[in-house]
């Protein structure tokens, strides 16, 4: 299939499950109704929508000829998507959290836009070595885990407002309890800070082998450090102090931002606003 096609067939499915699910659950008489979680054709419907996703990272990443794999900006935000709407898709299996659907999946076609926008220009000249894959592998499930980390504290932030002001609408009233919520936002939080802890190690150990040069203290080491740190002393905080609420809420993003500059941000201002490769 012709690569921009794939695209935006993506976005149409994309597109059309958040129009669906907005249709049937918070307009009109659907208001009345009562709240539910997805059904089987949903989860068919967003699993497809993840199997073409995957596919335009695959030709986005594996698709050119002069070298085995490219990855940047538009990339590196696809993935975390992909990946955080796949976890959430095995998460809507336990739980209701059709809400969180609502803002991810137009975020996600947004993301599988970027690319044809933003083609990567980052050449990832080492990827036939078995420790890159691993370290690469990690890292991205590491993003992709505390994106969904920092999509659940916001969501949770804006719904413990409306709590207090004693209005919740319905696209809040569909979210799991706030109890709930940040359980799984600490089982979140508490995986891909065991994988970030890898990603950093591995990268540490294996900085010759996996990028041709001995490790060096650059920025994205440095923001990279800076959320690790901040996850440890969050983590340690729950289990020492008992966090939770907006204490937890705000480390949470804190950490994310931290990681998300450590790559994302550095890919952002390289290939975008200065028109360059790293």
């Amino acid at each position: 299939m012709d690569p921009i096609l794939l695209h935006i067939l993506t976005v149409a499915l994309y597109g059309g499950l958040t129009w669906h699910i907005w249709r049937s659950r918070w307009r009109g008489p659907a208001l009345a109704e009562p709240v539910i979680g997805l059904s089987n054709t949903e989860r068919v419907w967003l699993f497809a929508s993840l199997l073409l996703h995957g596919a335009t990272l695959t030709n986005g990443i594996f698709g050119g000829e002069a070298t085995p794999m490219r990855f940047g900006f538009s990339l590196a935000l696809s993935s975390i998507m992909w990946l955080a709407i796949g976890l959430y898709w095995v998460e809507s299996h336990y739980a209701r959290m059709e809400g969180l659907l609502i803002l991810g999946l137009p975020l996600a076609a947004l993301s599988v836009l970027l690319p044809l926008f933003w083609p990567s220009q980052q050449l990832l000249l080492n990827a036939d070595s078995p420790i890159f894959r691993g370290h690469f592998l990690l890292a991205m499930l590491a993003y992709s885990l505390f994106a969904l980390a920092a999509l659940h504290a916001t969501l949770m932030a804006v719904a413990e407002k409306q709590l207090h002001r004693g209005r919740l609408t319905p696209f809040f009233a569909s979210l799991p309890p706030l109890l709930t919520m940040e359980a799984l936002l600490f089982r979140i939080i508490h995986i891909a800070f065991v994988l970030l802890t890898l990603t950093l190690a591995s990268g540490f150990l294996f900085a010759e082998t996996l990028f041709g040069k001995a490790w060096r203290f650059d920025h994205k080491t440095l923001f990279a450090l800076a959320s690790w740190l901040v996850f440890a002393f969050l983590i340690a905080g729950r289990h020492l102090r008992g966090w939770r609420g907006r204490t937890a809420l705000r480390f949470t993003l804190a950490g994310f931002v931290a990681l998300l500059l450590a790559y994302v941000g550095s890919r952002f201002v390289l290939e975008v606003l200065l028109g360059r490769p790293a």
